[in-house]
């Protein structure tokens, strides 16, 4: 039987970012299942249809205006780096009609980088949790008051809206669209197929520019491999800052700084993503996948598991096992 592939509309307003804009149609293009059936269409659209400018020195020529808003299943906008959302926090009344009007039918809404300050302006991220470039964070915060701001992560997904942090935060939340729709092994294939990693650790934090610079020391990226080969081992703090040949107080302020998690943090979720990986891809009991994710105990894997995922690891594998 044929898939029907899930819609998704990329509404571009004057001054897109060019790397933002194309990133949709590039991801999720590469979303197949076993048979090689596209899970998903992406279609270019700007108000009233005309073209707009980007930040690339071209022009994007849409083949539809809005109206694609009102059929697609998911909406994506990307960045822009100018125009009345980023000066003075509004949008145009008929992109905002459509934006909120698609949400209320249950449609997807996703931004990329400062495509959240569209969302804001459309009035769709009020009382939300939401993120953005770190570079605008206080001018978001400034104009959008009323959003719960958190521009330290790579991506956020708050019921049904969706945004991401700058620029190549943009693919970490498509693949985490794919993932979520299809589970791990598509998004990985996508991942593999766009040459990036399925997931990356930590948040923007590592990213952001600081006045002191980093020292000469070696980084913890070898270590942090190191310790991924050995999950269902207990690997304590003294062990990683050991193979790192470090103190543990200057091997956490390297990886803190590295990936914006504590060493503890980053190991949770090494931990939580394998167990999601065996309960899709294995027939392995909880159990046993808590002692292969190094939880030890199926108990300390359950409560782990809801923690960071939201549900059960049983809820979790029926649902992923049945969609893949």
């Amino acid at each position: 039987m044929a898939v029907v592939p899930h819609r998704i509309a990329v509404l571009a307003l004057d001054d897109v970012v060019g790397l933002d804009l194309g990133t949709p149609s590039q991801v999720f293009g590469t979303a197949r299942t076993g048979d090689l059936d596209q899970l998903y269409t992406v279609e270019v659209c700007t108000p009233g249809g005309g073209p707009v400018r980007s930040t690339a020195g071209f022009q994007v020529l849409p083949e539809h205006g809005l109206e694609l808003v009102e059929a697609a299943d998911t909406v994506i906008v990307p960045g822009i780096h100018d125009g009345p959302p980023m000066v003075d926090g509004t949008v145009d009344p008929q992109v905002a009609a459509a934006l909120r009007a698609a949400h209320q039918r249950g449609t997807r809404i996703m931004s990329i980088c400062t495509g959240a300050f569209v969302l804001a302006a459309a009035g769709l991220l009020d009382g939300r949790r939401a993120t953005t470039h770190w570079a605008y964070a206080d001018r978001f915060r400034r104009l959008h008051p009323g959003v719960d701001l958190d521009p330290d992560v790579l991506f956020l997904d708050s019921e049904g809206v969706l945004t991401s942090a700058g620029v190549a935060a943009g693919i970490d939340l498509c693949l985490h669209v794919i993932r979520t729709d299809h589970g791990s092994a598509v998004a990985n294939r996508s991942a593999r197929r766009c040459v990036v990693p399925p997931w990356r650790d930590g948040g923007q934090a590592q990213y952001i520019e600081r006045p002191i610079p980093r020292t000469a020391e070696a980084g913890t990226a070898a270590t942090r491999e190191w310790a991924r080969q050995r999950l269902h081992e207990p690997v304590a703090l003294r062990d990683l800052a050991a193979h790192a040949r470090m103190s543990v107080r200057t091997f956490t302020r390297h990886f803190r700084s590295e990936t914006g998690l504590s060493p503890a943090q980053w190991l949770l979720q090494q931990r939580t993503d394998h167990a999601r990986l065996l309960l899709e891809t294995t027939g392995l009991t909880v159990d046993q996948i808590a002692r292969h994710a190094g939880f030890g105990t199926a108990a300390a894997l359950r409560q782990h598991f809801h923690h960071r995922v939201g549900v059960a690891p049983t809820a979790y594998r029926r649902t992923f096992r049945r969609i893949s």
